[in-house]
């Protein structure tokens, strides 16, 4: 166990948690929602620090990060345990669990190292929620940052406004879901209700941070898919995050719980990229249909390709730092500088 960094002690030996937004009032010997945070005698532990459920050496795109370091790996870290219970959660195996299980433990001292002998550019917590094992991820981002590896947060953005702006220093991107933009969608599909101070971390990480953000929205038929709510989100990553915020609506695909909600058409996802250009966002990416032509990098200004995806399989054509090496415009993409075109 390890002890957290953000509690508050409270009377009768009760904790209160702050890393995430439920802030559970924890009785001694219980749990938090996640069931990784841990009341023992009045403090407060997380349970899965450096606990590693899985690992891979990943394509960026993957995560997916279309316009932060295109083309790079990144080695990818997951532990056990969600903040969320989503009926569709395709990592429910590792999400979906009352303790962290019998697995590799990875100090973040080895992960910078594996990080680097894997050839990866940088490190990124996803598979489950990284909030969960937020003590871990902010040690690890350190000594990343200080190794000089780039950071990444793959979430659901339901962390509190203390641990982001604890971890904000050491983090690169924040790659964020916004599931929908009722109480309705959110609690059908995460079981919450308040989630409006996602959308606030979003926003944050991006102005007082200064991370680069990219925003996923999985499409599930009849109930995300109607207009009112594509139409908010993608309002409001034009308004709030800027019209060159990249916007990954996701094909959903049965898992878990909601098997019995059939997979997402193809014209939904197509749809929702139609009102997300509406809107003004430059660009709209489908996801989960290997193929589609939204899969590339178009320069909104020339027309030209810049960035060629098949899968995971990615071709920079033509970029000059974050431009377009065609017509100079700005396309909102972190590069290294010693890319060759």
């Amino acid at each position: 166990m390890h002890q957290a960094m953000l509690f508050e002690k409270l009377i009768d030996s009760r904790v209160r948690c702050n890393t995430c937004q439920w802030h559970c009032n924890i009785a001694a010997g219980r749990k938090g929602v996640c069931r990784m945070y841990q009341n023992v005698d009045g403090i407060l532990y997380n349970l899965n620090y450096a606990q590693a459920s899985s690992v891979a050496a990943d394509p960026i795109e993957k995560k997916p990060l279309f316009h932060f370091y295109p083309g790079s790996q990144v080695f990818s870290l997951g532990s056990w345990g969600c903040n969320f219970h989503c009926g569709g959660c395709q990592n429910w195996e590792i999400s979906c669990v009352n303790n962290p299980l019998k697995g590799g433990q990875i100090l973040p001292l080895e992960a910078v190292r594996l990080a680097k002998e894997y050839g990866c550019r940088g490190i990124a917590w996803t598979y489950n929620e990284p909030t969960v094992w937020f003590e871990y991820t902010l040690d690890s981002a350190k000594l990343a940052r200080e190794s000089g590896l780039y950071t990444a947060y793959v979430s659901n953005g339901f962390m509190t406004t203390e641990a982001l702006d604890a971890i904000g220093p050491y983090l690169d991107a924040y790659r964020i879901d916004v599931k929908g933009f009722t109480a309705e969608a959110y609690t059908e599909l995460a079981n919450i209700k308040e989630w409006k101070g996602i959308l606030d971390n979003a926003k944050r990480a991006r102005e007082k941070w200064k991370m680069h953000v990219e925003v996923v929205t999985n499409i599930v038929p009849e109930i995300n898919d109607d207009d009112f709510q594509l139409e908010g989100i993608a309002h409001w990553i034009k308004e709030e995050l800027g019209e060159l915020t990249p916007w990954h609506v996701t094909r959903f695909y049965p898992h878990y719980n909601m098997t019995d909600v059939q997979e997402s058409p193809v014209e939904s996802l197509e749809h929702a990229i139609d009102i997300g250009k509406k809107a003004g966002l430059k660009f709209v990416y489908a996801g989960n249909i290997p193929g589609h032509e939204s899969e590339n990098t178009t320069c909104y200004s020339c027309g030209k390709m810049v960035i060629q995806r098949q899968g995971y399989q990615t071709k920079i054509l033509a970029l000059k730092d974050d431009s377009c090496a065609y017509c100079g415009a700005n396309l909102n993409i972190r590069i290294d500088r010693e890319i060759k075109q």
